[in-house]
């Protein structure tokens, strides 16, 4: 299974078609949108960015860190994260990205069972801390999308009672993260929803609309849900109900679109410039190894 994982991801970092597809995706709504818009200034969103590059590419490597008992160290997390991010918005659904990380913790020697257990609650605690963090904005969210979180986590309980009775192999043998690991991940979450919510406050004042925080955390969480649909990066199911979310909320319809299609657009600079250095470096020094 791993060897497959390995080729598939193999073949995405040599499809310079399915990169440039990629991007275009990103590009081509905010190119038709925009220009409808009466003034649209980009100033908002570069404010936006740079506190959301902080949080998706130091916040999020270190709750990951905090939450994986194997020793690596902080550069090591800070840059499987950035490769993965970008693997992430290649394949529908972000898919791409627990893959990868799933595989660089195997290659660096940590076993199947413990790898998964590493990226699922990783995911797990991200989705809490977006509870978290509406909770100290004081909002609250979508009753679906609290449904759909416990549905998770009984599904979850399921599969590791029937995996330890048919495949305990398959199971992690290494120690579960701490109360005080899982504490730290929440509160690494939780600011990290916060520079979310600063890049969609700021993506949206660029088209010349606002919302208050609390709308924007609803929308966001609302549009959670969508995720579990796969979708390419930019028009996926969780962006459409993104878009539907600020509507609901007040914005504009083509308002809502050039926001949503703004922040869908920037998040391939810093992945390129981080994640696709890293693999770039990580294929040169293999090459010069081989």
């Amino acid at each position: 299974m791993l060897v497959r994982i390995r080729a598939f991801l193999g073949a995405v970092l040599r499809s310079r078609m399915l990169l440039a597809l990629g991007v275009l995706v990103s590009l081509v709504v905010p190119v038709v949108t925009l220009p409808r818009l009466p003034a649209v200034s980009p100033w908002p969103v570069l404010l936006g960015i740079v506190p959301w590059v902080v949080g998706k590419y130091l916040l999020c490597p270190l709750r990951w860190r905090a939450l994986t008992p194997a020793g690596l160290t902080r550069r090591w997390h800070l840059r499987a994260y950035a490769e993965s991010e970008l693997l992430g918005l290649l394949t529908p659904g972000h898919v791409g990205a627990d893959l990868w990380r799933i595989t660089r913790l195997t290659r660096a020697g940590l076993g199947r069972g413990d790898a998964v257990l590493s990226v699922g609650t990783d995911r797990l605690v991200g989705a809490l801390g977006l509870g978290v963090f509406a909770v100290v904005a004081g909002t609250s969210l979508p009753l679906s999308t609290v449904v759909a979180a416990i549905g998770v986590s009984v599904v979850v309980v399921v599969i590791v009672v029937v995996l330890r009775r048919l495949r305990p192999g398959l199971l992690p043998i290494g120690p579960l993260p701490p109360p005080r690991a899982l504490a730290q991940g929440l509160a690494l979450s939780a600011g990290y929803q916060l520079t979310i919510a600063g890049l969609l406050l700021g993506s949206l004042a660029s088209t010349g609309h606002s919302l208050p925080l609390w709308a924007i955390v609803g929308a966001f969480g609302a549009s959670q849900l969508a995720g579990a649909i796969p979708g390419p990066h930019g028009a996926s199911p969780r962006d459409g109900a993104l878009v539907l979310g600020l509507v609901a909320a007040g914005v504009p319809v083509a308002a809502a679109v050039a926001a949503v299609a703004v922040q869908a657009a920037v998040a391939w600079l810093p992945a390129l410039a981080l994640g696709g250095s890293s693999l770039l470096l990580r294929r040169r020094a293999a090459l010069a190894a081989a």
